[in-house]
């Protein structure tokens, strides 16, 4: 059992040729395959909902309703780990668009 109750990230499946893509840019629509923009979205949700928590903990701790200050911490920790990985990978992918709008053709 994970002491912080924080879930594991599924393995991802494989990925598939650019040659299968739809027009939407989602590869494998009707296979039930999840795209790029949904994993973000849902990663964005995530992180939603770990500061929703974060504030709810500390909200509670100072208002009296919990006096568990180990819990409030880890549920900011979560929410602050999280994010700083969304910023890191916001920051890698304009790296990586400013990259591809560098390439001359």
């Amino acid at each position: 059992m994970d002491p912080l109750n924080i879930p594991s990230i599924p393995p991802l499946g494989p990925v598939s040729p650019a040659s299968q893509t739809g027009a939407g840019g989602v590869a494998g629509g009707a296979q039930g395959e999840v795209g790029f923009g949904d994993l973000l979205k849902q990663a964005l949700q995530e992180v939603n909902q770990a500061s929703a928590q974060a504030d709810g903990e500390a909200r509670n701790l100072m208002t009296g309703e919990s006096a568990d200050m180990h819990t409030a911490m880890l549920a900011v920790q979560k929410a602050d780990l999280s994010f700083q990985m969304m910023m890191a990978v916001r920051s890698k992918l304009i790296d990586a668009y400013r990259e591809v709008m560098r390439m001359q053709m």
